[in-house]
C-alpha cells in the first residue's frame, strides 16, 4: 500500500506547468512552478516545517510548546498545520491589509490571530513584528519563528524547491523569477541553481513602497521609498537577512494595478487560480520580455492560491474601488463573459432556405455575410421569415444576396457598454469587433441584456 503517514509528507514535489496565452508575446518557454499543491496552498509550507524542524533540533521547541510568528497568513498556515500534527499551539500576528480569508483559515486550524496595524514602522510596539517578539519573550516554551531573519527559511529551498526545478527542467532552466518578500524562496532557490549553473538569471519581483529594488542599485536604504501598499506576500520596508541581494541579478517593480490584474489573467486564460504575488511576478516578467529569447527557460514560482484573494484581487467591486478596473463594463468585457468562441457567417452566395435552417438548429437571430474576410452585408430572423411567409411557393433557392441588410456596425473594444445603444437598435440588432487575427467576433442584444 502506498500513503503518507500524515499531512506533512505531501509537502513538496509541486508540479511544474506551461504557460500558453499568457505569454504568447514571450519568446522563451516559460513554465510555472506551482506551489499551490502544498497541503498549505503555498510554498510557505516548506519553510515553515523546516524552521520547526531547526528548532526542535536545537532544543528551542519541546513539547507542548507554543509557536508564534509574525506571518502575512501563508507561513501562519504552514506553521498551524505542522502544529496540529505535532501538538503545538499556534499564535499568528499579522497585519491589518491581509485578506478575510487567510484570518478565517488560520483560525479554522485552531490558531489565535492577533491583527495589527500595517501603516507603521517595525520597531513600533504596535507592529506585528514587536507584538510577537513580546509574545515570545512573555510565553513560557514558546518559540518566535521570525521567518524574515530565521535562515532556516532559505535553507527549505535550498535544500527542496531548487533541486525539484533543477530537476523538473533537466538542468535547461535559464532564468527564475520570484516574487521577494521574506527573501527565503528567492536566496534559497537561487543558491541552489546557481551553484549548478552561475549563468542563471534570477530576477526578483518587488513592488512599490518596498526598499528592495533601491537596495539593489544603490546600497542605499531608503526611508523614503516606503509607503504602504496593497500588494500582498513581496516587498518590504526592513531588509531581512534572509535575502542575499548578491543572489538577485535584478528587482523589477511592479504596481498594484499591475499584480491584481495578471493575476486574474492567469485566473481566465490559463485555469490557474493563483494569488496577488503570482499576479505580480507574471507582471514582472512581462515586463521584461524584451530580454528573452527562444532559447530560454523561464521559471516562474507561483507562491499561493486565489482562495486567499476571493475578496479582493477576485472581487470586481473591491477591484473598481481601487481603480483597477474600469468603472463601466466595455466591448472587451462582455466578450470576455461570453461562453464559447464560435463565430457563425454566411456567403452571399448561400441559398436562403439553407441559411435559414442553420439558424434555427444553432439558434441565432442574426448572422453576418462575408465574402473573401469583408462583410459585406447581415441576415436577421425578421427579414428571413418576412421572406419565407411572403413567398411560400418559390423553392427558396435563391441566394442570400437578394434579401441581405446592410453589414452589422464594427465597434472597437474599448466602446463602453451604455455607449453601445447607439449601435445596437431594434433595426440593427448586432455589432462585429475585430478579433485582431483576421476574423471577428460578434456581440447581440441577448449579448448585451446579459452584460446588463
Amino acid at each position: 500500500m502506498h500513503y503518507c503517514q500524515n499531512v506533512l509528507e505531501t509537502i513538496g514535489n509541486t508540479p511544474m506547468i506551461r504557460l500558453n496565452k499568457v505569454v504568447k508575446d514571450v519568446p522563451a518557454l516559460v513554465l510555472g512552478k506551482v506551489e499551490t499543491y502544498n497541503p498549505g496552498h503555498s510554498i510557505k509550507d516548506r519553510m515553515a516545517l523546516k524552521m520547526i524542524e531547526v528548532a526542535e533540533d536545537q532544543g528551542l521547541l519541546r513539547p507542548g510548546g507554543t509557536i508564534i510568528e509574525c506571518t502575512s497568513g501563508n507561513t501562519g498556515m504552514g506553521l498551524a498545520i505542522a502544529g496540529v500534527i505535532k501538538g503545538y499551539r499556534c499564535i499568528f500576528t499579522t497585519n491589518d491589509k491581509q485578506s478575510k480569508e487567510k484570518i478565517d483559515m488560520l483560525k479554522a486550524l485552531g490558531a489565535e490571530v492577533i491583527v495589527c496595524p500595517t501603516n507603521v514602522t517595525p520597531d513600533d510596539p504596535r507592529s506585528y513584528y514587536s507584538v510577537a517578539d513580546k509574545l515570545s519573550k512573555e510565553i513560557p516554551n514558546s518559540f518566535w519563528c521570525n521567518q524574515y531573519d530565521n535562515l532556516a527559511n532559505s535553507q527549505a529551498h535550498y535544500e527542496s524547491t531548487g533541486p525539484e526545478i533543477w530537476d523538473q527542467t533537466e538542468g535547461k532552466i535559464t532564468h527564475l523569477v520570484v516574487g521577494v518578500g521574506t527573501g527565503g524562496t528567492v536566496s534559497g532557490t537561487a543558491k541552489f541553481l546557481k551553484e549548478k549553473n552561475p549563468n542563471i538569471k534570477v530576477w526578483g519581483i518587488d513592488t512599490y513602497g518596498s526598499v528592495f529594488k533601491k537596495y539593489k542599485e544603490t546600497g542605499i536604504f531608503d526611508d523614503k521609498e516606503i509607503y504602504p501598499y496593497i500588494t500582498e506576500g513581496i516587498g518590504e520596508d526592513i531588509l531581512p537577512k534572509n535575502v542575499d541581494f548578491s543572489l538577485i541579478d535584478h528587482f523589477e517593480k511592479v504596481t498594484d494595478k499591475d499584480g491584481a490584474l495578471a493575476a486574474r489573467r492567469l485566473a481566465r486564460e490559463e485555469g490557474l487560480l493563483l494569488g496577488y504575488s503570482a499576479g505580480s511576478a507574471l507582471a514582472g516578467l512581462l515586463q521584461m520580455a524584451d530580454q528573452l529569447t527562444a532559447a530560454d527557460v523561464v521559471v516562474v514560482i507561483f507562491h499561493d492560491h486565489g482562495s486567499r484573494y476571493v475578496a479582493k484581487i477576485f472581487n470586481d467591486d473591491w477591484m473598481r474601488d481601487r481603480g483597477f478596473l474600469d468603472q463601466e463594463k466595455s466591448v472587451r468585457d462582455i466578450l470576455g463573459s461570453k461562453k464559447g468562441d464560435d463565430f457563425i457567417a454566411v456567403k452571399e452566395t448561400d441559398r436562403v432556405r439553407d441559411v435559414f435552417e442553420m439558424m434555427k438548429s444553432v439558434d441565432i437571430s442574426q448572422v453576418p455575410v462575408i465574402q473573401e474576410g469583408k462583410v459585406i452585408g447581415s441576415i436577421t430572423e425578421t427579414v428571413i421569415l418576412k421572406y419565407l411567409l411572403d413567398n411560400p411557393l418559390k423553392h427558396s433557392d435563391e441566394p442570400v444576396s437578394g434579401i441581405m441588410g446592410p453589414p452589422f456596425p464594427l465597434v472597437d473594444r474599448t466602446v463602453k457598454l451604455k455607449e453601445l445603444h447607439r449601435y445596437i437598435t431594434r433595426e440593427t440588432p448586432a455589432v462585429l469587433v475585430e478579433d485582431g487575427q483576421g476574423g471577428y467576433n460578434i456581440i447581440t442584444q441577448y449579448d448585451l441584456i446579459h452584460a446588463v
